[in-house]
């Protein structure tokens, strides 16, 4: 996996601040790829309970990351219980890993 522990601890922390501490969050995409260079970063944001405007939270945590880690491409989809799951979803749950800070 290609962050470091400090942008694991600062995506988890601003995650859970704006969708709540039952979210969770999960890294995809070419970032798990340690070979790999560059790319953006890929998250997954899961949350329990229903989300009233899912794309404003995904446009507020990448916000606050971008501001954090500098700016740099960030994706978030956000995923609740009222999501209708796309093919992206699930390969997100499939490959992605659990960010823990």
């Amino acid at each position: 996996m290609r962050l470091s522990d400090d942008q694991v601890r600062h995506i988890v922390n601003a995650t859970h601040e704006l969708a709540g501490h039952d979210a969770q969050v999960r890294l995809f995409g070419s970032r798990l790829n340690d070979s790999a260079r560059g790319g953006d970063i890929d998250l997954l944001v899961e949350c329990a309970r229903p989300v009233a405007r899912p794309v404003w939270l995904a446009a507020q945590i990448t916000a606050r990351l971008q501001r954090a880690l500098g700016d740099r491409k960030i994706d978030v989809l956000v995923l609740d219980p009222a999501t209708v799951l796309e093919p992206v979803h699930q390969v997100a749950r499939a490959e992605g890993v659990v960010l823990r800070a």
